[in-house]
């Protein structure tokens, strides 16, 4: 295996945790507005407003994380990211099953937070970097309870959206 060098690996390191704080500022932006647009999926937007907490705690301890290497987050990867979260949930607001296509969404985002999160961590430990391995291990740990939490309550969201659609009943949000 070819080892990078030391500064090469904690350079790439710094890069990827700013890009890890814009994911989770683009997260904090799509699942707020998410839970604001929930008022018919009372389990679900409250489990979405625990996570918006928890993303907040994550990119929290991702500043950190780049304040430890000496660096800050990237305003403009922070404001492009948000601004494409809140895209996609203008996007889905259209659609007359908002509320199946953010949890479909949520879902498919939350697995691409966790393949960074894996991606993270090898690269702290190559950067030598122990104590930023285990923040982004404690950010995966999250990030993978809410995949499952998401799979797991799918069904009822889907019974809770046909059942009033059949009902003539606003079911999108």
């Amino acid at each position: 295996m070819f080892v990078q060098s030391a500064n090469v690996a904690r350079d790439y390191l710094i890069d990827c945790l700013r890009d890890a704080h814009a994911m989770e500022t683009q997260a904090v932006a799509l699942t707020t507005t998410q839970a604001d647009r929930l008022k018919h999926y009372p389990d679900l937007e409250q489990r979405i407003r625990v996570h918006v907490r928890e993303t907040e705690g994550q990119r929290d301890r991702l500043e950190q994380c780049l304040e430890t290497l000496g660096s800050g987050p990237s305003t403009v990867k922070d404001t492009a990211m948000k601004l494409a979260g809140n895209l996609q949930t203008a996007f889905h607001a259209m659609t007359e099953d908002e509320v199946i296509k953010n949890s479909l969404a949520s879902y498919a985002f939350e697995h691409f937070e966790i393949a960074c999160y894996h991606a993270l961590i090898e690269t702290a430990k190559i950067a030598n970097e122990p104590e930023i391995a285990a923040i982004c291990a404690q950010n995966l740990a999250e990030e993978e309870a809410m995949a499952a939490w998401i799979m797991e309550h799918l069904p009822d969201a889907l019974q809770t959206y046909l059942a009033r659609s059949t009902a003539d009943l606003e079911a999108k949000r």
